[in-house]
């Protein structure tokens, strides 16, 4: 079957303009990020058609095991097969551990059964510096150029020079990098988190002025 790719910077932007809708402040810990941001893409995924699922089994070859998805969308329609599924439209995995982001991209992009071969993944990875990105999107150029996938990577990392949390998408075709945007996270005067993109940003933009 031919792939069905979205717009998947699109998806990105909408993370972006939705995050402080998802109601994260400074009192909640990790996991509940994690859930919040998952939960967002769950309820898109439904909102869009799809059969959405959490914690959803992929087989991995290479390993000889399931790798649960942390979130899967599959598409079903009737009208073309009333038992099967009939793809694997979206994988996405979220992780808060910088020292998992290898194995976060090894989940994505995993050598599996023909059914289980995403359409579009996304992959929401905390790094420890921006120094690591080349590296990882070197290897998710390299993996897809196999499994041939519409790919969003977002990585996460804090700014101790500018003391917010910074986050860049990387979006991939089948051919290699198509798209970079970047944004940022930080508080809002309630202690409440939100994203804004670095071009809309006004401290970023009143630094630029004063130059």
């Amino acid at each position: 079957m031919e792939k069905q790719y979205f717009n998947l910077m699109q998806f990105f932007e909408g993370y972006v303009r939705n995050y402080r809708r998802m109601n994260l402040s400074h009192l909640h810990n990790r996991s509940m990020f994690t859930k919040r941001e998952i939960d967002y893409f769950a309820n898109l995924g439904e909102m869009l058609g799809f059969d959405v699922f959490i914690e959803d089994s992929k087989f991995d070859k290479l390993k000889g095991r399931s790798r649960p998805m942390d979130l899967s969308w599959w598409k079903w329609d009737v009208r073309i097969d009333d038992e099967n599924f009939l793809y694997l439209a979206l994988h996405l995995e979220r992780e808060n551990v910088w020292n998992k982001d290898v194995d976060t991209i090894e989940k994505l992009f995993s050598l599996t059964e023909e059914g289980y071969v995403p359409h579009n993944v996304i992959g929401i990875q905390y790094i420890e510096s921006p120094e690591r990105i080349d590296f990882l999107n070197d290897l998710v150029i390299q993996k897809n150029a196999v499994q041939k996938s519409n790919a969003l990577m977002v990585y996460r990392y804090y700014d101790n020079e500018l003391h917010l949390e910074r986050v860049c998408a990387y979006y991939f075709t089948p051919t290699g990098l198509n798209e970079v945007r970047t944004a940022i996270c930080t508080q809002d005067e309630l202690g409440y988190w939100f994203m804004c993109f670095d071009e809309e940003y006004a401290p970023f933009q009143e630094k630029r002025g004063g130059h």
